[in-house]
């Protein structure tokens, strides 16, 4: 049976560090570097889990019967649909076709989403908020290998995601339902191999040594400790 890194005991975070919203300069790029993948596969990955975030949020407005819900589910949509259209933005002024390098990424990431997506819609906006913002702190962290364009990508994903507009939603569930609480926690729990995975695939090799194990095991730490911040933040154990 396979022990994947984040099933283990957790060692001490290295060198390598997630940076901040605020501190773009945090990341050792030369631990990265060698691992990244081609900025086309980056910026492909990058730009359909944003569109696929635009469409899972706005799927759920409908059956939201809450005005003040749809609101805020919208203003959440809208700032996904935002970084998207900035990425392909930048797709394009690299001389690509914008569909064509999202194109490769579409069957995973779908299944991704299918697999993220819960039975109620309190889950699904739960999926939303924690994997996208593992995920962001992931391709954040990335963005330093790419030089000029990295420091672009990493504007675009800093910009406001709206996404404590979800968490309101669902703290506010929970205060009014306190049963609530143990199914979202063990939801959140649920979503975190699926989310690493993703994560783990983005980089360019899928078979690494012992040497370059040991330089990504801090990022992948530093993301588990950001997930189980975002659960506490909302009232979970993680």
């Amino acid at each position: 049976m396979v022990t994947w890194f984040w099933q283990r005991k957790r060692p001490a975070a290295g060198t390598l560090k997630l940076r901040s919203r605020g501190d773009f300069g945090d990341v050792r790029r030369v631990d990265f570097e060698e691992l990244a993948p081609e900025i086309d596969t980056f910026l492909g990955q990058a730009a359909y889990l944003q569109l696929g975030y635009f469409e899972t949020l706005s799927a759920l407005i409908a059956p939201t019967p809450e005005l003040a819900s749809k609101e805020s589910l919208s203003r959440a949509a809208g700032a996904a649909l935002a970084k998207h259209q900035a990425l392909v933005a930048v797709i394009r002024e690299r001389g690509d076709e914008a569909l064509e390098i999202m194109l490769p990424f579409r069957e995973p990431l779908d299944a991704f989403r299918r697999a993220t997506h819960g039975a109620r819609p309190l889950e699904t906006m739960l999926s939303v908020h924690l994997t996208a913002g593992m995920l962001d702190d992931f391709y954040l962290a990335l963005s330093a290998s790419y030089a000029s364009t990295g420091g672009t990508v990493a504007a675009i994903l800093r910009q406001d995601d709206d996404r404590q507009a979800l968490a309101a939603i669902i703290t506010d569930a929970i205060a009014a339902d306190p049963e609530w609480r143990s199914l979202l926690a063990l939801w959140g729990r649920r979503l975190v191999g699926d989310t690493l995975l993703i994560a783990r695939g983005a980089l360019r090799s899928q078979s690494l040594d012992a040497a370059e194990e040991k330089r990504v095991e801090p990022v992948f730490t530093q993301l588990l400790a950001a997930h189980s911040r975002r659960m506490a933040e909302l009232g979970l154990d993680a």
